[in-house]
């Protein structure tokens, strides 16, 4: 399913790149036909009055739910023109997600048009509203502080309906250095400025291996390939890695085990849910019992006690705004990552979101959160994915290795990675993310080589480090220049791991639970079986009375 996703979304930016005055509607051409037809210029001018240049539209709901159209400016005299799109065969496009999609998944072709939300009035030339007040858009005054709290309040309800990170009335604020500093705060007015103001040749250029989903018999001999035990840091210390782990078949002995040898588990969701609007619009109990409720399961079937798992990755990456934000400070996560900066010439640091995030909220329907919040952003800089990037136009970037829908090859692998590297290395040496499912990198073996073989390329430095995303945050919290690193002590801790996992025959525990009728889940655990399989209601397992 992921590679039909990924496909149409191909199939899509191959469509969007190839906009222009040329599009491929039929009623451009129509329209470029009969120039001379006033009344037709007067009705694209009122179907394009107030209307943003990049939604797309139907004209008509009749058809095979394929066609739409946009207001384009591009044509002579910068009259408005329309220009349309069409979806490939077997496709439909969504217009609430203003995107290509399997018809089966598009429920609005009866739709023509996104619904128009009523904008409050935020800028006035002259004050409209008494001092801490704001207009609404119907012109009534309300407390400022009421705007953007999920809780309409205005007639119209437009208080609600300009609450992105640029127009949120109570948004973070812009960076102020003179104020977020070390170790506890980082910003900078663009993002890429190096914590500590160290020389960029005194910065190791850090690595993050990162993976996302269960934790099982289908991917643990990959993990154990990759991080063999053998392979070290300039430092001395093994590699190491994130794993953003989902409950649902996972093996918690194996889970277990890769703790014990020093890798960060972090958590992706207890239910992985298949709706992305369940998580861009999730509430705050959804994420506190999804992040919160996952962590409790792992560390009690893992027996993880040190109170390390502290990092979340939105399934889909789907951001959950202030939210999740809020949830995972009066929870105690350190860290989200899962929002990616648009493919820049300079890669961004990590930042904490006391201040605003110094990029744009990247991606369809993104739910960044607009307030600020004492938490790290684990920011995945889009990896550049042309084949030969002194030649190739340029293409969009893309945040997991496995979206890169145009890397086919072993060589291509190869060649992104080194050139991604270059990328940061040769500026501002901000870590560099590499994000993976593990079932694209056993998808073609010469995929897993290629990385062993760039992972042991790069160790052959003495300025590469493969660490974790914790690790990231220990060196900015306290910047550390190369020549001093050998002996720095954040990331000497469980430095050369041997021994043999807690034990080599789990529990395979049977289990099943009135929240997932007639199903019978397998739960490995070197820890006693619970009652039920552990899901969204009953995170312990023991059983939850009847409501």
């Amino acid at each position: 399913m992921a590679t039909h996703r990924n496909y149409s979304k191909w199939l899509l930016l191959v469509l969007l790149l190839g906009l222009s005055a040329s599009s491929l509607g039929l009623r451009q051409k129509r329209q470029d036909d009969e120039e001379g037809d006033g009344n037709e210029d007067q009705s694209i001018d009122e179907l394009c009055k107030d209307r943003p240049p990049d939604e797309y539209f139907r004209l008509t709901t009749s058809g095979d739910c394929r066609d739409v159209v946009r207001c384009d400016k591009a044509g002579e005299n910068l009259k408005t023109r329309l220009a349309g799109v069409r979806c490939p065969n077997g496709l439909a496009f969504d217009i609430e997600r203003q995107t290509c999609d399997w018809k089966t998944n598009v429920k609005n072709c009866n739709q023509l048009e996104k619904p128009r939300k009523v904008l409050p009035i935020l800028k006035t030339d002259e004050p409209v509203c008494a001092e801490g007040k704001l207009s609404c858009g119907n012109g009534e005054c309300i407390e400022k502080e009421l705007f953007c709290n999920d809780k309409p309040d205005c007639k119209d309800e437009s208080d609600e309906n300009a609450c992105t990170v640029e127009t949120d009335p109570n948004r973070a604020p812009d960076c102020d250095p003179t104020q977020c500093v070390l170790p506890d705060c980082f910003c900078s007015a663009d993002g890429t400025r190096i914590p500590g103001n160290i020389e960029p040749n005194q910065v190791p250029q850090m690595i993050t291996i990162t993976f996302n989903g269960a934790i099982n018999v289908d991917n643990i001999d990959l993990y154990d390939e990759i991080f063999n035990g053998q392979r070290q840091n300039p430092n001395g210390c093994q590699i190491r890695g994130s794993f953003f782990m989902s409950h649902k078949y996972s093996n918690y002995a194996a889970v277990q085990d890769l703790h014990r040898r020093g890798h960060e588990i972090a958590m992706f969701s207890l239910t992985h849910k298949d709706d992305p609007k369940y998580w861009t619009g999730g509430s705050y109990d959804d994420w506190l019992a999804e992040m919160a409720g996952g962590r409790l399961i792992v560390e009690r079937f893992a027996n993880i006690t040190d109170g390390s798992i502290i990092g979340v990755r939105a399934p889909y990456l789907r951001v959950g705004g202030n939210k999740q934000f809020e949830m995972m400070a009066d929870q105690y996560f350190v860290y989200d990552a899962s929002i990616t900066a648009p493919l820049g010439r300079v890669p961004i640091w990590p930042y904490t979101l006391y201040f605003r995030m110094p990029h744009k909220c990247n991606g369809n329907a993104q739910n960044c959160p607009s307030r600020s919040h004492p938490i790290w952003e684990m920011v995945m800089n889009e990896l550049d994915r042309r084949d030969d990037p002194t030649f190739d136009e340029s293409l969009p970037g893309c945040h997991m290795v496995d979206s890169c829908s145009n890397i086919q090859t072993g060589d291509q692998f190869a060649r992104l990675l080194r050139h991604n590297f270059n990328r940061h290395f040769s500026t501002n040496r901000a870590p560099l993310g590499l994000h993976f499912h593990a079932s694209w990198l056993k998808s073609k073996k010469e995929f897993k080589e290629e990385l062993i073989k760039f992972i042991e390329e790069m160790l052959d430095r003495n300025d590469v480090y493969f660490v974790t995303m914790l690790q990231v945050i220990q060196w900015m919290q306290n910047p550390t220049e190369l020549t001093s690193l050998r002996d720095f002590q954040e990331w000497k801790e469980k430095c050369d791991v041997k021994g043999q996992p807690y034990c080599s025959l789990p529990n395979p525990c049977p289990l099943t639970t009135r929240e997932l009728p007639g199903q019978t889940i397998r739960l490995f655990t070197c820890m006693e079986c619970p009652n039920n399989y552990p899901w969204i209601l009953d995170p312990t397992g023991d059983g939850f009375s009847a409501k």
